[in-house]
């Protein structure tokens, strides 16, 4: 067929962005040595490793807490569960992060509400938001309504970070200490990071990691003081997770753009 009669399909963003984020040629050809290499079977866009020790994971910490195996409440274990999968996919830039964290706001809000964390309460409603404009905004938020690309920071948002934060901590923790919070300080401020880094996270930037983790070093002994040990477990992973999503995240922002 002559190239003038080819023509170039474009899949439709919503669909497409369903798949695998960043994926690798079909077969990869080692010249020095000859070998032709074939990538790990993936499914939705993961390899079935991951899907596996996901499932495993999630399944036995389900099942001990319906069986009563720990003191640890089913609320808290589909908190923890729900909690690890969207960290997780949003590691891989998988666009299902978004339902599952959504599906996590809930269980938190119930979770939170129980510890008289108030503050963190109120934030799963915000995330519900936030989770709705940055699944939206991942699948159309690109050039020519395409999916989203790992980006920077602007200056502008920094300026704008600088300034809200600070402020609305202090503003957040007097309305804490009116209605008797466990922690009003340290509720505030984990609350008002984890604001900005969901905000950069909908935006796509990279510099979203580095406030999960400064929220997360927080999260551990504050979940800890108020008898939430899967909570905080769950928090110690998110900080893990953060690490490893830092470096994957840099990765792509230096993958150049590939044009189909």
């Amino acid at each position: 067929m002559s190239s003038g009669f080819a023509k170039k399909v474009k899949p439709f963003p919503g669909f497409d962005s369903f798949a695998q984020v960043n994926p690798e040629p079909a077969i990869v050809f080692n010249s020095s040595t000859g070998a032709i290499a074939r990538p790990a079977r993936t499914w939705l866009g993961l390899n079935l490793a991951e899907i596996g020790i996901i499932l495993g994971a999630s399944l036995w910490v389900l099942l001990a807490s319906y069986r009563g195996w720990w003191s640890i409440g089913v609320t808290e274990a589909w908190g923890f569960v729900t909690g690890g999968i969207c960290v997780w996919l949003v590691v891989r830039e998988h666009v299902w992060n978004w339902p599952v964290g959504l599906a996590n706001n809930v269980f938190f809000f119930v979770i939170f509400l129980q510890s008289r964390l108030f503050a963190d309460m109120g934030l799963q409603i915000v995330y519900l938001g936030l989770g709705i404009y940055g699944w939206l905004n991942w699948v159309f938020g690109g050039q020519n309504h395409t999916a989203l690309r790992v980006t920077r920071t602007t200056r502008v948002e920094w300026i704008g970070l600088a300034a809200a934060i600070p402020l609305s901590t202090w503003i957040l923790r007097e309305i804490l200490l009116q209605v008797n919070g466990a922690a009003p300080f340290w509720d505030s401020l984990t609350t008002v990071l984890s604001l900005a880094a969901q905000y950069l996270l909908c935006r796509k930037r990279l510099e979203n990691w580095a406030f999960w983790i400064a929220a997360d070093v927080i999260y551990v002994p504050l979940y800890l003081n108020r008898k939430l040990p899967l909570t905080a477990l769950l928090y110690a992973v998110f900080l893990c997770m953060c690490l490893v999503g830092v470096r994957q995240w840099w990765r792509s922002l230096q993958r150049p753009e590939v044009h189909l």
